[in-house]
């Protein structure tokens, strides 16, 4: 996202939300205010971009992770890899989107840093939104600038049952 942009959304004078939906059981409206309040972490990023080459910029903002536990994901907590077959779908305002599994972002497992960037270059992303930030990432397609809403669901059925 360009510095312009940033500065676009700081004049129209509203904060942006993030509607967390699904199979939770606290869904939430969040601001960049409000990630402030989980453990903030820093990533130094570099992805390929297809129309201006490599870019490279500095995240902060609470992990993915810690933001959805705290909204109570609807694990089967007798199955202790229920959790496995979750998937969390990311929506920027602009349309662009992406899918994740839980098991990307699971202490457990994958334990990728994805972050919900609340500063992006030492700018405050209060106007615009927090932007998924997945430093792992070559390139930087399923980064979302002004996410507007997260959605988890769990993908099949938590039975032993055929789907």
């Amino acid at each position: 996202m360009s510095q312009s942009l940033a500065a676009a959304g700081t004049a129209t004078g509203q904060v942006a939300e993030v509607v967390l939906t699904g199979d939770l059981a606290r869904p939430a409206r969040l601001t960049v205010p409000d990630l402030l309040a989980w453990p903030q972490r820093r990533a130094e990023v570099a992805f390929e971009c297809a129309t201006s080459g490599i870019q490279h910029h500095c995240f902060t903002g609470p992990l993915l992770h810690d933001v959805l536990v705290d909204a109570g994901p609807a694990f089967d907590p007798g199955r202790r890899k229920d959790r496995l077959r979750f998937l969390i779908a990311v929506r920027g305002a602009d349309g662009h989107h992406a899918v994740l599994s839980w098991a990307e972002i699971d202490p457990d497992f994958g334990r990728a840093p994805v972050l919900l960037g609340v500063t992006l270059d030492d700018t405050p992303l209060d106007r615009v939104g927090p932007q998924l930030v997945l430093p792992q990432d070559r390139c930087g397609a399923r980064h979302i600038s002004g996410i507007d809403a997260i959605r988890v669901d769990g993908c099949y059925p938590a039975t032993n049952g055929a789907w």
